[in-house]
């Protein structure tokens, strides 16, 4: 096959000399295109302050995800409390395991947390549940509740460890975080 030389190959061929060849009198030669030292530098700072206000925004907005994650778990695993409740009688379950949640993980890689406050039988079971600020308990039927991002949390919602945690309060009129309460 004979490549011929046409009128359009012929200038695309001029264009792509133009654009990687510089003319001097000695005929073509390769120049030399790339970035100086200072547009590096000015390039990598930009790109440094975009990140230092992206990354804050991110991580808040991460957060916000998991919290509303937490929130949506803790009415579903709420909902099949109810149903036990209704299905046995007007007592809850003992624990999360005849509901099929125990083995359920917040978003942070926590268990959720489960105390029935409904039991007669049990009269220490009211010291250990959640608190408000008066020390009152949040609840009367059973608490249900993220530990949170720090994976710690404290009977009253006013310790500094609580208020990451996701709770359920008023009876399961209020579910968001502790230090909304």
């Amino acid at each position: 096959m004979i490549f011929k030389l046409t009128r359009k190959t012929a200038d695309f061929y001029k264009i792509l000399c133009c654009i990687f060849f510089k003319q001097s009198d000695k005929g073509l030669r390769y120049t030399h295109y790339g970035f100086t030292l200072i547009e590096l530098l000015i390039t990598v700072a930009i790109i440094g302050v975009l990140a230092t206000v992206a990354v804050p925004g991110y991580n808040a907005y991460i957060d916000n995800a998991r919290a509303v994650q937490a929130i949506a778990d803790i009415f579903n695993i709420e909902g099949k409390l109810e149903s036990y409740y209704r299905n046995n009688n007007g007592k809850y379950p003992p624990s999360l395991t005849e509901v099929n949640a125990q083995n359920t993980l917040d978003p942070w890689g926590n268990p959720y947390q489960y105390l029935n406050l409904s039991d007669p039988n049990n009269k220490n079971i009211i010291g250990n549940a959640r608190k408000d600020h008066n020390l009152v308990p949040i609840n009367s039927d059973f608490d249900l509740y993220s530990t949170g991002k720090d994976g710690q949390s404290a009977s009253p919602l006013t310790a500094a460890i609580s208020q990451d945690d996701i709770v359920r309060a008023n009876n399961g009129r209020f579910i968001n975080l502790a230090s909304k309460y």
